[in-house]
């Protein structure tokens, strides 16, 4: 079989990745090359006798610099391991694009130019004579809209039966006279090819959503309406889901009950696992898509945008607010996504910094503890919202210490100034709702659940031991706690909240059903599904307002858990970076519990 290999080159936010996925479907796998650091996608797609084997290139402005995606996607193109580079173009802003191609020009004459996003353009009124692109560049130009399909299909037409003529400025090296020529040719080419009407004013939304005055608001009241949301549409879900699993486990004890390991399987890896479900999925299939329209629409570089200015005051770097958005959903991911950051020393200080932004899992012990403690009592169409503006206020606080950790970092550990940093505001988009509500429940909400279970169901098992193993008259959880108390009281918690954290280490989802667990100190626990039931416990064992702040202040600012601290070690090759993340929240979780125990 005839095998074609196509690398896919282009601008961040040009489509380029929809036009990989579009072409490979999920035929699909990341991985290194050349023993570089950044990662290529790799994909497949066959059409008659012909394989095409397509490499999605790291999305960079330039490949002149010393960038570690740039020189990845340099050296695979000087390579001569593609049959054909199919650069991906944004023909609503095409100058700034090309400026790309004519570099990749320089190093290879296989190119296709895809100028993609023409139904964009054709809504703001802009016209690209591709004809004429073509014979300026001297390679075949194909018009094509990603985010509808069209058009696509012609770049592995042009692949595999075009063919490529030659190009006057083909040279495998950069200096500055060859960086101006190019910057000038660009501008020359785009003049020629692209005609603009003035159709619509397309800055309008950017100047109310980056605006000094409405910025912040409208960051806020978005937060807010999509924590409001999720808890309101999580409660029912998760309602039904928690009866479920408790009706299926009366169930299997009665069918399999009566031996120690059947009891260890139901009442601890059973009853874990399910409680990790039932809290955890109704969430984040709300939150994961709703983010994830915003990120489609091309809201976060606004918001990244909008905070540039306080982390520069910081020393930090204002792509960081990206990787804290990131955050939301998983830590790990925002540590792995650190890797937009050019500089190692704002790198570093967003890597140390992530953990103070709550993520998913860390938002069920919050809520529940809000709903337990503090709008109890509020009538029930006004309980989401308030929810909802309790849980931005704690989100706000952990953004203020992300501030505040990156100020300290650059002025003691990771002392410099800001570097400058271009960020890219890119048009709104008709985001593909369909697509992304696929995407974000396949790739980021079955990822997170499974890990969280995957973790969850052997830490079930462990509890329920600890729970039931007696040394003395005691469990061995029941000592562990007594021994944490006293210095768990300085921080207005208590030795089973402290040691819930401490189990959790694996996954923050646990840390609620490890509390119910000890506090009960036996099999037979309440309905979990009645947060009623479960406030009445904590009371028993001696909770108030006091306690409920400290766990929330404690959940939100505390150590990472497992999993980002191995992306941490992973993505910093160092122990005490490491150590670092790992003490820092804690440290300041602490303090801050201290002082409101002290005060109150």
């Amino acid at each position: 079989m005839k095998k074609i290999t196509i690398a896919f080159a282009g601008n961040p936010n040009v489509g380029k990745s929809t036009v990989f996925n579009y072409l490979t479907g999920l035929r699909q796998h990341t991985g290194n090359w050349s023993g570089k650091t950044v990662e290529l996608a790799y994909g497949s797609t066959q059409r008659g006798g012909t394989e095409f084997e397509l490499v999605d290139l790291p999305g960079c402005y330039s490949l002149i610099s010393g960038r570690a995606e740039e020189e990845t996607a340099r050296e695979f193109i000087l390579s001569g391991s593609a049959d054909a580079v199919c650069v991906i173009c944004d023909a609503t802003c095409l100058e700034r694009n090309l400026s790309l191609v004519l570099q990749i020009l320089h190093m290879t004459k296989k190119v296709i130019v895809c100028v993609n996003l023409m139904d964009e353009a054709e809504r703001k009124g802009i016209n690209i004579d591709t004809v004429l692109l073509s014979e300026k560049l001297g390679v075949p130009v194909i018009c094509t809209s990603a985010n509808q399909g069209t058009g696509i299909d012609a770049i592995l037409d042009i692949a595999e039966n075009g063919e490529f003529e030659d190009c006057d400025f083909v040279n495998n090296g950069f200096n500055d006279e060859i960086a101006v020529e190019i910057l000038k040719k660009s501008e020359e080419i785009a003049s020629a090819v692209v005609q603009k009407t003035d159709k619509a004013d397309i800055s309008r939304w950017d100047k109310i959503l980056t605006s000094r005055a409405l910025g912040y608001p409208v960051m806020l009241v978005l937060l807010a309406f999509i924590l409001w949301i999720t808890i309101s549409g999580a409660n029912y879900p998760s309602d039904i889901l928690s009866r479920a699993f408790f009706f299926f486990e009366d169930k299997l004890a009665n069918w399999v009950g009566g031996t120690f390991f059947a009891d260890m399987l139901i009442h601890g890896l059973y009853r874990v696992m399910t409680w990790v479900v039932s809290v955890m999925l109704p969430p984040m299939a709300i939150f994961f898509p709703l983010f994830t329209l915003l990120e489609d629409l091309g809201y976060l570089p606004r918001v990244a945008f909008n905070l540039d200015s306080t982390l520069k005051k910081c020393h930090a770097c204002g792509k960081q607010a990206l990787t804290m958005c990131m955050g939301f959903g998983c830590n790990a991911v925002g540590v792995s996504g650190t890797k937009i950051i050019d500089s190692p020393r704002e790198r570093l200080i967003a890597i140390i910094t992530n953990n103070f932004v709550p993520c998913n899992g860390r938002f069920p012990t919050l809520i529940s503890i809000i709903a337990m403690f503090f709008i109890a009592g509020a009538y029930p169409f006004a309980k989401g919202a308030l929810s909802a503006l309790l849980l931005t206020a704690v989100i706000l606080l952990g953004i203020a210490m992300t501030f505040a950790v990156s100020w300290v970092l650059s002025k003691t550990f990771l002392k410099g100034k800001a570097s400058s940093v271009i960020i890219e505001l890119p048009p709104f988009r008709k985001p593909q709702i369909g697509k992304v509500i696929i995407r974000s429940l396949f790739d980021r909400t079955v990822f997170v659940l499974g890990r969280a279970v995957a973790v969850a169901a052997p830490t079930g098992i462990v509890i329920y031991l600890l729970a039931n193993i007696i040394v003395g008259d005691m469990s061995v959880l029941t000592h562990i706690s007594h021994f944490l108390d006293p210095f768990a009281r300085i921080f207005g918690l208590d030795g089973v909240i402290l040691m819930a954290f401490i189990l959790g280490l694996p996954a923050n989802e646990i840390v609620v059903p490890i509390i119910i667990m000890t506090y009960t100190a036996s099999t037979q626990i309440t309905d979990l599904s009645s947060l009623s039931a479960m406030h009445s416990l904590f009371l028993q064992n001696g909770w108030t307002i006091k306690t409920a702040v400290c766990t929330m202040i404690f959940c939100l600012m505390h150590w990472p858990c497992s999993t980002t601290l191995l992306t941490i070690k992973k993505e910093t090759k160092s122990i005490k970076w490491t150590a670092l993340s790992f003490a820092l929240p804690t440290v300041c979780g602490l303090a801050v519990c201290f002082l409101i125990n002290l005060i109150f």
